[in-house]
């Protein structure tokens, strides 16, 4: 079936119109507003103490979460990929729930689980170890929203590959990790890097869920996406739009790397 010119011409006015006005007017205002005092302006509103505290915490929180994920998913797309069971399907649900339940959600169940007052609130009565408004709050609630991301990427590929490989180098007596080392990790690298850079982007600009185990306190447990709130409420809106800027800075530049990825996994493949 084929679709006149002028209804080609009408589509496409409609979905450039719904970027302009969900996308691109958004992101120009921000950007209007955060550079109208001028740059020096800018500047001093991302280096403030506050916010030099909140991207050190946003950044050691990726370094947590990203090799945990990585270290995680893996194996769990290796198990879905390469193996039938009972209960897999469950398995597969749990792995998806993070799209499906509110970070809100996630974030009052792990109050309800790790606070003073919870199941495991012996952890921080009588262990000492504060979980919840603290660091491990953040990590935890991070890790739950950002769960499905390396494994989601990494399982299709493995799909894709098959076992004929693996297969192969047991058979010449090669052992299991050093199958896994030269042959399924380089052959998943591309999904793994996609996936890792998702985990990043969503971890930067986690809210929903970090809200609610964080203390917000600056210079402790404020992260970027916390302090974007709490100076927006306060009535300092530039400098809100300042750091929303240096967020969006950082979102343009995964976006840049996963496009480049894409493309040299595209060429990788014609080359294969």
């Amino acid at each position: 079936m084929t679709t006149s010119p002028r209804v080609r011409y009408l589509l496409r006015s409609v979905a450039l119109a719904y970027i302009v006005v969900l996308l691109v007017i958004p992101v120009a205002l921000i950007l209007w507003r955060t550079f109208e005092p001028g740059f020096g302006q800018f500047w001093a509103w991302v280096s403030t103490p506050a916010a030099v505290s909140a991207l050190k915490l946003s950044l050691l929180v990726v370094a947590i979460v990203v090799p945990l994920n990585v270290v995680f998913g893996i194996p769990t797309a290796l198990v879905l990929a390469r193996n039938r069971f009972r209960g897999k399907g469950v398995l597969q649900a749990i792995i998806d729930l993070p799209f499906a339940v509110s970070p809100v959600i996630v974030g009052v169940a792990l109050v309800v689980l790790w606070g003073s007052g919870g199941a495991l609130g012996f952890v921080e009565k009588d262990l000492g170890c504060k979980i919840i408004f603290g660091l491990p709050g953040i990590v935890l609630a991070s890790i739950f929203v950002t769960l499905p991301f390396v494994v989601r990427e990494v399982e299709p590929v493995l799909h894709e590959l098959g076992t004929d490989q693996e297969q192969a180098a047991a058979t010449l007596g090669s052992k299991w990790w050093q199958t896994f080392w030269r042959i399924t990790l380089p052959s998943v690298r591309w999904g793994l890097t996609y996936g890792i850079m998702l985990t990043v982007a969503r971890t930067l600009g986690e809210y929903g869920a970090v809200i609610m185990v964080s203390s917000n306190l600056p210079g402790q447990s404020q992260t970027l996406t916390l302090l974007v709130a709490d100076r927006y409420n306060r009535g300092a809106e530039y400098g809100a739009y300042a750091l929303s800027t240096l967020l969006m800075t950082v979102s343009v530049v995964v976006l840049i790397v996963q496009v480049s990825l894409d493309a040299r996994a595209a060429r990788a493949a014609r080359n294969v």
